[in-house]
């Protein structure tokens, strides 16, 4: 009996191969595009992102062939994706959308609606790929990084269950961005030279501090440069030595400095703290310093951005962060660690990083996650990932 996919076509070149491949491969494919936003006061381009989107979607599904759908998800993606958003924002955290779109979104509600059509799977464009192995007599899914490198998207992935990726396929996994590129040209897809899509997932790119003031108010604060000899830094490379773990608690080694105004001067004004994020360079127009300025706190209670010069300054990096207990997620469950056990990883803690060698250390608190060598930008509302050379096995949001 032919197997049925419903193929997220999302109007970009990889879910229109990926539709085209599943169609070779014999499935009965549906495409299926997701309208997930319809304010476009805070896009930046002049066009209707997702308009130009469904057409292209279109088109694709009428060049292979196969029925076409659009469905309205705007009002759960606002409950789930942009609602949560403010409220990290104004408690200044740093989000994942794309994250959270594909936990909440793409194989939640995407993934019922499918199953309400009579699939047997849904499918996207993710360079990333499924190994089903099989363990106890149980089958046991595992999230492998894409073939391409520099299009690996598995972290995007790492909120999913055992259960979504039974039902997921990423055809294009094995896959290089050239050769889907080649093969839509190939075959005449309208999507074969398309950009990226960039910004935020199924809006486009967005003016992000516009976007947060549809609900988080401005507020003139002050911003604070932190000299690079603040007293607090000299006891860092004591603490992060490599072998001193022991000697130091987890706490401490994960537990970010506080800083107050009187720790530094006040080098110019902000619109809202609530607007920036660790490591972030644009926005803050301070000029007159030898070295540009990031954002090493934000301080969204008393108002306040706490700066450092240069990419070198020592507030910019962390040896450790932590996951509260409700915040770890194991997509290999027979993996999950308890109370007291430790594990030998390779983690990220934003997209395309290099995997960094850490342990991971579950204590009663939550996972205390120690890097070999200390991180730059650790940022609270961020996941962190971990992984097994090209398995992702878990992930967590960072406190």
């Amino acid at each position: 009996m032919t197997k049925r996919v419903v193929v997220g076509l999302s109007g970009g070149v990889d879910s229109s191969v990926a539709a085209f491949l599943l169609k070779e491969q014999g499935y009965d494919v549906i495409g299926l595009f997701m309208k997930n936003w319809h304010d476009d006061t805070v896009t930046i381009s002049r066009d209707c992102p997702w308009l130009e989107d469904s057409n292209d979607a279109l088109l694709v599904s009428q060049k292979l062939g196969i029925p076409f759908q659009t469905i309205d998800l705007s009002e759960p993606y606002k409950e789930r994706i942009v609602d949560y958003m403010f409220r990290e924002y104004e408690h200044g955290r740093t989000p994942n959308p794309d994250i959270l779109c594909n936990r909440e979104i793409k194989f939640d509600i995407f993934l019922d609606t499918a199953m309400a059509l009579g699939a047997d799977y849904i499918a996207t464009g993710h360079y990333s790929r499924i190994e089903k192995i099989r363990q106890d007599e149980k089958d046991i899914y595992r999230l492998l990084s894409g073939v391409d490198r520099n299009k690996d998207q598995s972290y995007f992935l790492c909120q999913l269950s055992q259960y979504q990726l039974s039902k997921a396929l990423f055809p294009v996994g094995e896959l290089t961005k050239p050769q889907v590129r080649e093969i839509a040209r190939e075959i005449g897809l309208p999507t074969a030279d398309k950009k990226d899509s960039q910004g935020l997932c199924f809006i486009g790119k967005v003016r992000l501090p516009e976007f947060l003031m549809q609900k988080l108010k401005p507020m003139k604060g002050d911003i604070i440069e932190i000299p690079e000899d603040f007293p607090a830094y000299d006891e860092l490379p004591v603490m992060y030595r490599k072998g001193n773990v022991n000697q130091v608690s987890l706490k401490d080694l994960t537990t970010a400095l506080e800083y107050h105004p009187e720790d530094g001067k006040k080098v110019g004004e902000h619109n809202g703290a609530h607007y920036f994020t660790i490591g972030q360079r644009k926005g803050l127009h301070v000029g007159g310093t030898p070295a540009p300025l990031f954002v090493i706190q934000t301080d969204t209670h008393r108002n306040i951005i706490y700066t450092g010069q240069g990419n070198k300054h020592p507030g910019l990096y962390r040896k450790g962060l932590f996951v509260r207990e409700r915040d770890i997620h194991w997509i290999r469950k027979d993996l999950e660690l308890t109370i007291g056990q430790q594990m030998n990883v390779q983690a990220r803690i934003r997209y395309r990083q290099a995997l960094e060698p850490a342990v991971l250390h579950h204590e009663p608190e939550g996972l205390f996650v120690i890097f070999d060598h200390p991180q730059k930008g650790v940022t609270p509302g961020q996941f962190i990932a971990w992984y097994d050379e090209k398995e992702l096995q878990g992930s967590g949001i960072i406190d």
